[in-house]
């Protein structure tokens, strides 16, 4: 009986690494996507991104411009003096939510925000929306996720691929 034992447990475990080496070989045989399929498809998710920041824009009614580089802006007051540009120490408040109306982060939950246009670990999308605007301006920019947190988020509050929504208004340099 011991012996009958010990080779259906052989036999079990021979099928085991069998089943397991197959396994192996059907994954290191699956196609992986080219550059082109890759191409296509952050073309898709940019398109899709754009279609609902627009769908966003017309169900709230808002006067938005889209940048060259995709970020949404609306300039709702014009402010003072010329644009902010490279190096200069800006201050801010601010109030950042999802499309859905999510909030994520405010000026009034961590202070305001304080950056060094284009030296300061923050959004692209945010750099570029302030550079647009002057002491006293205020402004919403919607963000897409490749000028924002692209596919991981924040791993906070902020989801993968998600679409942001900033209100930021008492600008001032420092």
């Amino acid at each position: 009986m011991s012996s009958f034992k010990t080779i259906t447990i052989l036999l079990l475990l021979a099928t085991m690494l069998i089943s397991c080496r197959n396994k192996r070989e059907e994954k290191s045989n699956a196609v992986k996507p080219g550059k082109e399929e890759m191409a296509d498809l952050n073309r898709y998710f940019v398109q899709k991104d754009r279609e609902r920041i627009q769908n966003y824009i017309e169900r709230k009614g808002l006067q938005m411009k889209e940048s060259p580089t995709g970020l949404w802006y609306g300039i709702m007051k014009e402010g003072k003096g010329s644009n902010f540009s490279e190096g200069e120490r800006v201050v801010f408040d601010y109030d950042c939510s999802l499309l859905d109306g999510t909030d994520c982060y405010s000026s009034e939950d961590t202070g305001p925000k304080e950056v060094i246009l284009g030296h300061s670990e923050m959004e692209e999308g945010l750099n570029q929306g302030i550079r647009l605007l002057k002491p006293g301006g205020e402004a919403i920019f919607i963000i897409p996720p490749f000028l924002a947190y692209g596919l991981l988020g924040d791993r906070k509050k902020i989801p993968p691929r998600a679409v942001l929504v900033y209100k930021v208004y008492n600008l001032s340099l420092k």
